[in-house]
């Protein structure tokens, strides 16, 4: 009998074991596939990106653009991708080589990460973090410290400048950055992105936080031009000073990694302003918030827009983010680049003041609400 315990007690334990590493395994591929799943998303987001950059400088040029690589010149990204892999990859002589080998690869590494935490729909998002936010905040200050490894590195005195410029930008524009995510999440009483679209979502339209922390919407709207480095405040790379910046040694698929960057850079920035202030995945449409609710058949209309659900956020999302996008290619061809100091004097002396000024008032109002 006491034999018999201890073949089922071994067997219970080895079936245990076995459970557990199918559990691991599951996790595992579940891991991979999120990951491949971002990275793909990103590459095609990217290349959306490039491609609309380039159509749109061409009509405000009053250009054709792109238009023999595939229909409207769609494929022209990819056209592009494949010739700088193909190119040869030249390293300076002088150079440190390691380093420069690095930089480019520490400079897109913080933005792939930073779309862990971004939502699409209340159940599209990859890492529902706590302090969602900040740790976007914190792993997009490391993209300039690979800006200027790729500076320093080249053993050119215009890369190296545009490393400098990179890190004093990224500088000067993340403390209000800071500050205005700040005012959003008190507005929320959360740092979760999920929290603080919900919190919008639940007064409709005219609870975005466009209409209530306005100042704060134009204050994030020029800080993320600049931490995208995008004109007039693409100091690092300006070509009339300083011939490409910190790109200016690169070649190939190194360079390739500096422009993909640079627009993924983008591509997360405009859907934490859309998150921010714009709602999210909250279209306010009445039609959409009713649908699956007043039916002939409300049973299976509500399961089919609990499956269409996640779909309409996806809809409702990107529209937002891409015009966002839109306006930051249109600033490109309006604006002039303006000089490193007024640079600075606008992160310091405008923009610093202003998100402060929008935070304690914002942070008295919660007060007195709690009170």
């Amino acid at each position: 009998m006491a034999t018999d315990i201890e073949i089922y007690g071994k067997q219970l334990v080895q079936l245990v074991n076995e459970l557990e590493v199918a559990t691991n395994s599951f996790e595992s591929i579940w891991i991979l596939v999120s990951t491949l799943t971002l990275v793909t998303g990103v590459t095609v987001g990217v290349s959306v990106i490039v491609w609309l950059e380039r159509k749109v400088s061409a009509g405000v040029q009053q250009r054709i653009g792109p238009e023999y690589a595939g229909p409207l010149g769609i494929t022209q990204s990819l056209v592009d991708g494949i010739k700088l892999l193909l190119k040869e990859d030249v390293i300076p002589s002088k150079g440190d080589a390691w380093l420069f080998t690095v930089g480019p690869a520490v400079a897109v590494t913080p933005v792939l990460v930073s779309y862990l935490v971004i939502p699409f729909d209340q159940a599209i998002i990859l890492s529902d973090l706590a302090i969602g936010v900040f740790s976007w905040i914190a792993v997009s200050s490391v993209v300039p410290l690979g800006l200027l490894i790729a500076g320093y590195a080249s053993n050119n005195k215009y890369s190296f400048l545009g490393g400098l410029r990179a890190a004093a930008q990224s500088i000067s524009y993340e403390i209000p950055l800071a500050l205005r995510i700040s005012s959003a999440s008190l507005r929320s009483g959360s740092l979760s992105t999920v929290d603080i679209v919900e919190t919008q979502s639940k007064y409709g339209f005219m609870g975005w936080n466009l209409w209530r922390q306005p100042i704060g919407f134009i204050a994030s709207f020029i800080s993320s031009l600049a931490e995208c480095e995008r004109l007039p405040f693409d100091l690092p790379e300006a070509e009339e000073e300083l011939v490409a910046g910190y790109q200016t040694e690169y070649s190939g698929i190194k360079f390739g990694l500096s422009y993909v960057g640079s627009h993924s850079n983008l591509s997360a920035s405009s859907p934490f302003v859309t998150i921010s202030h714009l709602g999210g995945w909250d279209s306010s449409i009445p039609f959409f918030e009713n649908l699956g609710q007043d039916s002939l058949f409300p049973d299976s209309s509500r399961e089919s827009f609990d499956v269409l659900g996640p779909g309409l956020g996806i809809i409702t999302t990107l529209p937002k983010s891409y015009l966002f996008i839109f306006i930051s290619i249109l600033t490109r061809w309006t604006l002039p680049r303006v000089r490193i100091d007024q640079l600075l004097d606008l992160g310091w002396k405008f923009l610093l003041p202003v998100a402060s000024g929008n935070l304690l008032p914002t942070a008295s109002f919660q007060l007195l609400l709690i009170s």
